[in-house]
């Protein structure tokens, strides 16, 4: 999605859906939290913070860190901060992190960011602004996807389209924007940062689970994910026939009461130059 979708509708869409988002990305938010472990640090910002599940997961683990999440959705903001507001060293604020600054006196000394990072509309001057608002030697810990063709959550449900989209340029700001490794690394040079370490990470997408773990799916992807917006202009007999599919793809992936795709990323951490 855009900035300005971001802001809008689709926000919207994924402040209300973030129990199933923030289920889909458990596993990536492990993985980041454990790489949290080999820096030392005492300010957190995390960039593209949606509804705040690593800002929440990073304020309890560490109660005397001061934690600061980021996001351009009013609506996401706004369900981080009513998740949040028992933990007195965590906040939320709306903004645009590739040209916002921080409160004064705030140097982060760690940015994290879980999927946050791939929406920026200029990435090196976005990752530019990060190095300029962190503190002398600060690190940047990120996930991001891998190619369409790496994770069938967004593979598999284009196909079943009755026409599949073109993808978008590989350059253009959305979900697979830093799928080629060199790319993140050209950018995060240019924008100030060193020392770059570039890891696969495969994990599962749930969409599914509960008591019709293939029900939840259908309906996870008929309110988030690629195919969402298309499934809505669809007339009803031809969205059936689409559910329909989406049905018999998720038997393919159920297991013990859980529809879990495959997902492919990449674990991104560099040092400020």
């Amino acid at each position: 999605m855009e900035k300005k979708e971001w802001q809008g509708a689709g926000g919207e869409t994924w402040a209300r859906e973030w129990r199933r988002t923030d289920r889909s990305f458990a596993a990536v938010t492990e993985k980041l939290l454990r790489a949290t472990r080999n820096f030392s640090f005492d300010t957190v910002l995390d960039v593209g913070c949606g509804a705040g599940e690593l800002s929440l997961a990073v304020a309890r683990g560490r109660p005397n860190c001061r934690v600061l999440g980021v996001d351009v959705s009013p609506a996401l903001i706004e369900a981080a901060q009513v998740r949040g507001p028992s933990h007195r060293n965590l906040s939320f604020e709306l903004g645009d992190a590739g040209e916002w600054s921080p409160p004064a006196g705030f140097l982060p000394q760690l940015l994290i960011s879980r999927h946050g990072v791939m929406f920026f509309e200029d990435p090196p001057a976005a990752f530019s602004n990060l190095a300029r608002i962190a503190a002398d030697y600060a690190h940047i810990l990120f996930s991001c996807f891998r190619s369409r063709e790496e994770n069938p959550f967004y593979a598999e449900i284009a196909r079943l389209l009755p026409e599949p989209p073109s993808p978008p340029p590989p350059a253009s700001p959305g979900p697979f924007a830093f799928a080629d490794k060199q790319r993140i690394r050209e950018i995060l040079t240019a924008g100030g940062w060193c020392d770059i370490v570039i890891e696969s990470f495969d994990f599962a997408m749930i969409t599914g689970t509960g008591d019709d773990a293939i029900e939840d799916t259908v309906d996870y992807f008929s309110c988030i994910g690629p195919a969402a917006a298309i499934a809505r202009e669809m007339d009803e007999g031809t969205r059936c026939e689409f559910f329909d599919k989406i049905r018999n793809m998720a038997r393919n992936y159920l297991s013990n009461g859980i529809v879990a795709l495959p997902a492919a990323g990449w674990i991104v951490a560099a040092r400020k130059k």
